[in-house]
């Protein structure tokens, strides 16, 4: 990928130009942009931590606990069954020692978040029924989602684009495609495991001269996403939870500051948007 050129980004041509002048005064150099390269090692780096990632998923799949919340201390699980009954998300962030997996990434960084939200009222068939009508996912997590279509399905296996909108001191539009499976693991149970296969980002988004960038040469603020959902109908509702881990950039020498606060806080901050925006789309589309 290429580096922060950030090429269509106004906002941050000013904010670099008010570092530069803030350097110079200093006597020191001002930060160099070039463009930034996904590498081979990066990518073995990510394959390593998703190849433990997919081995402890299968364990709990077979053996427990489905929702990682059941596997909390009692002390700790009642708090969070009240947090989550009383309309709140409960979150964490795995590290090394939970994944099982070296976190040495050269040149990236790895976002691994986990999530769970109760929707109350409504049945398993209602949350898969909102999950996998995706050519409707630009409404139901707009802005995020800002186009969204099913390229095709055979069964419970879709292949879907979705363009994703990120925001915070910049804007970076991602144009993504999908595939993802379904598993109806008991009447009471299911889960999907999702699969990012192409992320290109696309310059001049809505623009005369919009493009996309080569996938692994952009700015590197998503190279990789894995998703994993597992629902639980019981206690009157379904519990969702929500797994995702992407792969970005690491965060370059004297930008922190700008690039910092947009890589290691939207992962965390998405995946909150998407179990409250689920919630509400399985609410608003539940059958009696």
């Amino acid at each position: 990928m290429k580096g922060l050129s950030f090429k269509s980004c106004a906002a941050l041509a000013a904010s670099l130009t008010v570092l530069a002048a803030l350097v110079m005064a200093a006597g020191a150099p001002a930060p160099q942009l070039g463009w930034f390269s996904l590498g081979q090692a990066t990518i073995q780096a990510f394959t390593h931590y998703m190849l433990e990632t997919e081995a402890q998923n299968a364990e709990t799949l077979r053996q427990g606990p489905f929702l990682w919340v059941d596997g909390l201390t009692e002390k700790e699980r009642t708090a969070a069954m009240a947090t989550l009954r009383g309309g709140g998300v409960e979150l964490r962030r795995l590290s090394v020692d939970e994944a099982g997996a070296n976190m040495e990434v050269p040149r990236g960084l790895i976002h691994d978040w986990q999530g769970i939200i109760f929707v109350p009222g409504v049945k398993l068939d209602d949350v898969l029924r909102v999950l996998q009508d995706y050519d409707h996912h630009a409404t139901y997590y707009a802005p995020d989602v800002s186009k969204a279509r099913i390229e095709s399905r055979q069964g419970d296996q879709f292949r879907v684009f979705l363009r994703f909108r990120r925001q915070m001191i910049i804007t970076v539009v991602l144009d993504t495609e999908h595939e993802v499976t379904y598993y109806r693991d008991s009447p009471l149970r299911a889960h999907s495991r999702s699969s990012a296969v192409r992320i290109a980002q696309v310059e001049d988004p809505g623009g005369p001269h919009e493009r996309e960038d080569a996938p692994g040469d952009d700015d590197g603020y998503l190279w990789r996403m894995e998703t994993w959902w597992r629902m639980e109908e019981r206690d009157g509702g379904v519990y969702l939870q929500n797994q995702v881990v992407t792969l970005t950039r690491d965060i370059p020498t004297g930008l922190g500051w700008l690039v910092g606060p947009f890589i290691t806080k939207i992962p965390r901050e998405k995946l909150v948007f998407t179990l409250q925006a689920t919630k509400k789309a399985v609410l608003s589309n539940r059958t009696n």
